[in-house]
């Protein structure tokens, strides 16, 4: 899977000076931050000297095929980033958007000495070209946010649901929640959705979460929320004592039911609620969620990164959350990409643009996985991230409140050292 939304992991202040617009300094030449500093922004440090040129690179993009406009792009923020003195020679293979490209893509670029490679883009593709590469020794950056092809040497860089999902959590229990369900869609945006929220609950040493999936159209959508919601349990002593009053058939009888009948039924039995859909079914299963009265203040609503798009249909859930890098931080790439294409960049562009940039500032030391996976990290356009060795990668992200007219930062990304769901 590739969500939407900025994925953009470095960038750094725009200086004069430099071709791509990021000025040098901070750490010294080949230097790194001391043990728990703060993360390293990537731009800041020029490659330590090297005896000989730097180990080429490779990046593994669909530059023909129906994924190319994706493609081209992060060619383009590749190329970006690596248009400095020092930085290491870039081997570009097209994979055409599939495994099997993939796989024939990883192996010209193991042919043409790459020491390094970044991509490919999708988790298939990803799945396909990862043994090649394990098996010469090249650690693989991938741009997929699929966690299932994470591995020692391959990396996932796209922002996966479980991060989001945990930095949700951890949200939420800061602020006294900790009954925990979900009704998510039937997709595997709502799988990946669902396993985060176990494992973060899990982790949180919270209560096991209450999880129902949908599938498509209102009925289905209706039935698993009235379920999930135990709207019939906490409806029902109210609808029989209407029954009861009616039933008296008298004038206070009728009054008393007709006042019952405005009775604001007792809180579902969770405090938070984990939704995966957007546009049509968002706006069925927000409408669906307001009849069955789950929501604010009881219930905190939330959801993935993609609500970070009004065009997702998330004003629908007004004060729900969602959890996404910090936008300002990215001002740097954004005017870098625009004067030198003549566009912004889409959003998976930064996937590219950053991992280059990792590949430039290891390049005087080489690719080795202690300097991938320094502890202290690096900072990037969206935020701090640290590359773990399992090749899951640690992101720091903020929680958003949806507001009209975009969302809101209500919490800022914790801590470099602090677990993600904090």
């Amino acid at each position: 899977m590739v969500l939407g939304g900025s994925l953009a992991v470095s960038a750094c202040a725009v200086g004069p000076g430099s071709e791509t617009g990021y000025a040098p300094g901070g750490y010294a030449p080949g230097g790194y931050a001391p043990e728990g500093a703060a993360p390293e922004p990537l731009g800041a440090r020029v490659p330590a000297a090297t005896a000989g040129p730097a180990q080429p690179v490779a990046i593994l993009l669909p530059l023909s095929g129906p994924l190319a406009s994706v493609g081209q792009p992060m060619l383009q923020a590749a190329r970006l980033a690596l248009e400095v003195p020092g930085a290491p020679p870039l081997l570009v293979q097209d994979t055409g958007g599939s495994p099997q490209g993939a796989a024939g893509a990883v192996r010209g670029a193991l042919a043409g000495g790459a020491r390094l490679i970044l991509g490919p883009l999708t988790a298939p593709e990803t799945a396909a070209a990862a043994p090649a590469a394990q098996s010469a020794g090249v650690p693989m950056l991938a741009f997929t946010n699929d966690p299932v092809v994470a591995r020692p040497g391959v990396w996932v860089l796209g922002i996966t649901p479980g991060e989001q999902v945990a930095r949700l959590v951890g949200a939420a229990a800061a602020a006294g929640k900790s009954r925990f369900a979900a009704l998510l869609p039937e997709t595997p945006l709502g799988q990946a959705l669902a396993h985060g929220l176990a494992d973060a609950t899990a982790a949180a040493g919270l209560g096991t979460p209450t999880i129902r999936f949908h599938g498509a159209g209102m009925a289905s959508i209706t039935a698993t929320a009235r379920g999930l919601s135990d709207y019939a349990g906490r409806w029902g002593p109210i609808e029989a004592k209407i029954h009861a009053a009616r039933a008296a058939g008298t004038l206070a009888g009728r009054r008393e039911a007709a006042a019952l009948g405005r009775s604001v039924p007792p809180p579902p039995p969770f405090d938070v609620l984990l939704l995966g859909d957007t546009g049509v079914a968002l706006h069925e299963v927000s409408s669906i969620l307001a009849y069955y009265v789950v929501g604010p203040p009881s219930v905190q609503i939330i959801g993935p990164s993609l609500w970070a798009d009004p065009a997702s249909g998330s004003g629908r859930l007004p004060g729900a959350w969602y959890a996404a890098p910090e936008p300002s931080a990215r001002a740097g790439f954004v005017q870098a990409f625009s004067a030198r294409y003549g566009a912004a960049p889409p959003g998976v562009a930064d996937l590219a643009f950053d991992a280059a940039e990792l590949a430039r500032v290891l390049a005087g030391g080489g690719y080795g996985v202690d300097a991938l996976t320094a502890s202290h990290g690096f900072a990037g356009a969206d935020g701090w991230f640290v590359l773990q060795p399992d090749g899951r990668v640690r992101r720091g992200l903020a929680v958003f409140a949806v507001r009209r007219g975009g969302g809101q930062e209500i919490a800022p990304p914790p801590a470099p050292g602090a677990r993600i769901g904090a």
